[in-house]
C-alpha cells in the first residue's frame, strides 16, 4: 500500500510560531526535534518529517484500518541516507508482522513531500 503527502513549510512554521514547544512536542519524538535543530533551518526538516507521518498514516489506515497517531511514527534521519520509520505503536508492530515500511521525503523551500510504501 502506498501513501503520499505534501505540505507548505510555511505551515510549520506558522504552527511553532503560534504554539510553540506545545505542537512540536505534540507532533514530533525527541529523536526528531534534535535531528532536525542540526540545521540552519530546522522547518523544511520538520516539515518532510510531518509528511511523512501523514502519507505512513494514510498507507497504515488503508492496508490495515489501523490509525495511528503521529507520535506513534518516528521519522529517523541519517545524513547523506534514506530516512527510515520506527513504529512505536505495539499493536501496530504486531499487525504490521513482517512487513516493513519504506519512505521517500524531499523538501525545497516552500513544500516537503514525502512517500511511503508498505511492503
Amino acid at each position: 500500500m502506498l501513501g503520499v503527502d505534501v505540505v507548505e513549510n510555511e505551515r510549520i512554521r506558522e504552527a511553532i510560531k503560534r504554539f510553540g514547544d506545545r505542537f512540536r512536542k505534540r507532533v514530533f519524538t525527541e529523536k526528531e526535534i534534535q535531528y532536525c535543530e542540526r540545521f540552519k533551518d530546522p522547518i523544511p526538516c520538520l516539515a518532510s518529517r510531518w509528511a511523512c507521518k501523514e502519507a505512513v498514516l494514510k498507507a497504515f489506515f488503508a492496508e490495515f484500518g489501523y490509525l495511528l497517531k503521529f507520535k506513534d511514527i518516528e521519522v529517523l534521519g541519517n545524513l547523506g541516507k534514506p530516512a527510515r520509520v520506527n513504529i512505536r505503536d505495539r499493536k501496530a508492530v504486531e499487525i504490521l508482522g513482517d512487513r516493513r515500511i519504506v519512505v521517500s521525503l524531499s523538501h525545497e523551500r516552500s513544500v516537503s513531500v514525502a512517500v511511503a510504501l508498505i511492503k
